[in-house]
């Protein structure tokens, strides 16, 4: 099958090259003609293991295209999928604006009976809106459908998300446009829930904004912990062992982001309140994830005596998982951030997201590895669990430290070892 894919981010790209490398012909189509050149030639825009090797294989093959022309891709393919950003806009709501101006070249361009399917987390009601910009701008000859099929992907694992998902989403508004999505997903392995557009586009949001909720949960956990001298990872395990609830996101840290559920839940909200509801659970969400983010800064301020103007504070992963170098709502903004405001002095080391990092972080000290940044620091916090963190010759470590008091916002590292060796050691809920 030949399909054509609007959009070249994490879910455009990993999803386009997964499908040419199923054996289909895969247009993806860009708007910027620097990045589409290096796509070319294999120079991807992000980090995501894995997909480069995918890209240049199918490149190679010429089963993946890559161009600045809609009309060659959408003449020749039987599916298009709009997978472009959906950010937050000032309201909280989300921006579409990218949506419909793709819509919009998409319905000028057919030729044919074409599924147009969004792949984009959109609100509910947006892929009619897509069907009637679409209807204003083709050809009266031309046939074609709306679908929805929102993506699952987790930064980092997106590869083995798109062939093993636990879901496959085909909202459909015709059995005709239902049977050829079915047709094209058939080879990928996960269940496949047939349902119509409008239950499709929530379903996202629904999803994204329950994983969100169990981390704040935890995170909420954590904080009463702290309070009454409970473990709280332990607490959180045990709660997780119980099969109706599940480990999964039930660990307690520095809160989330990424591109996914900071901008779904406020989106969420604002859907809640524009249809007469008022999502008091999902604001409270926010504000937890809001307040894990300063517990870490206030407990290195108390680690410091109170005093945290002049001191070098080393910060252990930027990025806000690992696996990526997506810096989008990363705690690491915030916590760097109040620390600078508060007159620290930032070293911070990241494995991938350094260059990113340096477009959204001033006036702090990057550094090429973990013992760099925490040389001559009063204080280090481990902010993103990547594993080669957990494989650090701690007592190094704690030799070239001025002051050996680590602060770790993912609880990867054992309280009695840490403090055996001579560390000052806090983790979150412990």
């Amino acid at each position: 099958m030949t399909i054509t894919f609007v959009g070249h981010g994490y879910v455009g790209l990993v999803t386009a090259s997964v499908f040419a490398d199923l054996g289909n012909i895969v247009w993806v189509i860009g708007h910027t003609k620097e990045k589409i050149e290096n796509l070319k030639k294999g120079i991807l825009p992000i980090y995501e293991p894995g997909l480069e090797e995918i890209v240049k294989r199918n490149v190679k093959a010429k089963r993946l295209l890559f161009t600045l022309d809609y009309k060659k891709p959408i003449e020749g393919s039987s599916v298009v999928f709009i997978a472009v950003g959906t950010p937050s806009a000032s309201s909280g709501e989300a921006d579409l604006s990218t949506v419909f101006e793709v819509a919009k070249k998409i319905g000028e361009n057919l030729t044919h009976y074409t599924v147009v399917i969004t792949k984009s987390t959109v609100p509910v009601g947006t892929n009619k809106k897509v069907k009637d910009i679409i209807s204003k701008v083709k050809s009266k000859k031309v046939n074609f459908d709306i679908a929805s099929s929102p993506e699952f992907l987790r930064e980092g694992q997106a590869i083995s998300d798109t062939l093993h998902p636990d879901r496959i989403i085909i909202g459909a508004e015709s059995k005709k446009a239902q049977d050829l999505l079915i047709e094209l997903h058939r080879p990928i392995d996960g269940n496949v829930v047939k349902t119509n557009i409008e239950t499709a586009e929530m379903i996202k949001y629904a999803s994204n904004a329950f994983l969100a909720t169990k981390i704040s949960f935890a995170n909420a956990i954590a904080f009463l912990s702290e309070a009454t001298g409970a473990n709280g990872p332990d607490v959180l395990k045990a709660v997780g062992l119980d099969k109706r609830v599940g480990q999964a996101f039930l660990d307690c840290g520095a809160g989330f982001g990424g591109s996914c559920f900071p901008k779904d839940v406020k989106a969420l909200i604002v859907i809640a309140r524009e249809n007469g509801y008022d999502f008091t659970l999902l604001k409270d969400v926010e504000s937890i994830n809001e307040e894990a983010r300063i517990r870490i800064v206030e407990k290195a301020r108390k680690l410091l005596g109170g005093k945290v103007e002049n001191k070098t504070i080393g910060i252990l992963g930027l990025a806000f998982k690992p696996d990526t170098d997506d810096m989008r709502y990363a705690p690491s903004i915030t916590i760097i951030n109040k620390l600078q405001s508060m007159g620290a002095k930032i070293k911070a080391y990241d494995p991938i997201a350094i260059t990113n990092a340096r477009k959204l972080l001033k006036d702090v000290e990057f550094v090429q590895n973990a013992y760099a940044a925490a040389k001559d620091s009063d204080l280090l916090i481990l902010v993103t669990e990547w594993n080669e963190f957990r494989q650090l010759d701690l007592k190094k470590m704690k030799n070239i430290m001025e002051n050996p008091i680590l602060l770790d916002g993912r609880n990867i590292y054992d309280p009695a070892e840490m403090r055996q060796m001579g560390f000052t050691y806090v983790g979150v809920g412990r």
